[in-house]
């Protein structure tokens, strides 16, 4: 069961209208401020009334949370309909948009491609019901992407503080300590693969979620946002931070040149020669699932700091639950969303493996307590929730991030395969961006 992470790559811009005069024109229907409106009363009348919700997402652990609902609002029937994982997904909503009609009450959406959609008010603004109360229930990190210019657009569902997964095996065998931080974690790329040329401290090929999550961690702020006035600009010095280590790994040849979630990959996870991995906190269910035969070598550690001392961290994917502007039965699907994302089914889907975004299950003894059989019974949750604490506030992400996240590829992706600066790779992403932000009407400096 793979959790919900990051989307690396994405084909085309369709989920930006053509020009900013059209930006509010993406949306459809609802009022001009995208406002939901309702009320807690109108929400428990709409409960007890019933009727029928669509729910577009793909994460797993909803399947129970919807059985779970019905059978306590019996007079409410919900389609779950899987309309594809991220990339596919935002494609079909924005078609739906656009055609005015087939659009769901409900949609999951990840936290970097929230923004795209409220600034097209495609998704509908939750003030109305109270929800920009409910901060003080959240980590910061997901909260900080749900709160957009100041207005509610979804609730967080899940969560993705970073963590480092290392192999203790090859570790206890070639003498290696955990790095505390980078240049600790580079000194130990380096003995590793001295010692065995087949092995390597990580894998990768140039990842999109990974280095702005790295970036992010470092204390860089390559995005600025205000309305549809945006900043990109990858020259200052959390970026720096990250490219300083990133690029010796890279130019030593440090990094194993296998791509993500592929059966290459898993198979490097699972024979050693690929020693660590830097991701959210949604990981473990992936190990299980895909790494069974290394189970008991594996175990979780905080992430190294980029200076010795510091305690920061980032998120590395995690979804929220949004209304869709043109859904029809909005106070019925706010009433889902709370019951989903901050009352009985946040038990359901942690239970399932999925990993919270609410503090009182983050801090509560039972989730910290928690026995990973996959990590030699290792409390990882401890790990995880102390990094959920420690994300670096600020970040922000472009408004069109999955346009952004499509050319990653030919402009970073460069330097993994050629002599190209890793900095000189992030400014061609830096200039794409740029490019394409202006072309579709956002004022965009660098």
């Amino acid at each position: 069961m793979k959790i919900s992470r990051h989307r690396r790559t994405v084909p085309g811009a369709a989920l930006v209208c053509a020009a900013l005069l059209a930006l509010t024109a993406c949306g459809s229907g609802g009022s001009d401020d995208g406002d939901a409106g309702g009320g807690a009363k109108d929400v428990k009348a709409a409960l007890a009334e019933g009727g029928t919700l669509k729910v577009w997402a793909w994460e797993p652990t909803l399947k129970q949370v919807v059985k779970d609902f019905e059978a306590k609002y019996p007079k409410v029937k919900v389609q779950l309909v899987n309309s594809g994982t991220g990339d596919d997904q935002y494609k079909a909503l924005q078609n739906a948009v656009q055609a005015g009609s087939g659009v769901p009450d409900v949609a999951q959406i990840e936290y970097f491609a929230l923004s795209q959609f409220a600034l097209g008010k495609s998704v509908a603004k939750l003030d109305g019901y109270g929800a920009e109360n409910l901060k003080k229930l959240y980590s910061p990190g997901p909260w900080n992407s749900v709160d957009i210019n100041g207005s509610v657009y979804a609730l967080p569902m899940d969560s993705g503080p970073m963590a480092l997964f290392y192999n203790k095996k090859v570790f206890d065998k070639y003498g290696i300590s955990v790095p505390a931080t980078w240049d600790a974690y580079l000194d130990a790329a380096r003995k590793l693969h001295k010692a065995d040329p087949k092995a390597y401290i990580a894998s990768d090929v140039g990842d999109a979620g990974l280095t702005t999550s790295m970036i992010w961690q470092a204390g860089g702020h390559p995005y600025r946002v205000d309305g549809t006035k945006v900043g990109v600009d990858f020259g200052d010095a959390g970026t720096a931070r990250y490219t300083g280590v990133w690029q010796k790994l890279v130019s030593e040849h440090l990094l194993a040149p296998v791509k993500g979630w592929t059966d290459q990959w898993y198979k490097g996870l699972g024979d050693g020669t690929i020693a660590t991995l830097p991701a959210g906190a949604w990981m473990p269910a992936n190990f299980t699932s895909g790494v069974a035969s290394a189970s008991g070598d594996w175990r979780a550690a905080p992430l190294p700091q980029w200076a010795e001392g510091e305690h920061a961290s980032a998120e590395n994917g995690g979804s929220s639950l949004a209304l869709m502007q043109a859904g029809k039965e909005k106070d019925l699907a706010y009433g889902f969303l709370e019951y989903a994302n901050k009352d009985a089914g946040v038990r359901t889907r942690i239970d399932g493996g999925a990993f919270p975004a609410t503090t009182a299950d983050l801090d509560s003894r039972e989730f910290q307590d928690r026995a990973f059989p996959y990590f030699d019974g290792q409390r990882a949750n401890r790990i995880f929730a102390r990094s959920a604490k420690d994300v670096r506030t600020g970040w922000s992400y472009l408004p069109f991030q999955v346009y952004a996240n499509s050319v990653f590829g030919d402009t970073v992706g460069k330097a993994y395969v050629s002599s190209t600066p890793l900095s000189q790779g992030l400014k061609a992403w830096q200039d794409a961006s740029v490019k394409y932000g202006k072309e579709q009407g956002f004022t965009v400096g660098g």
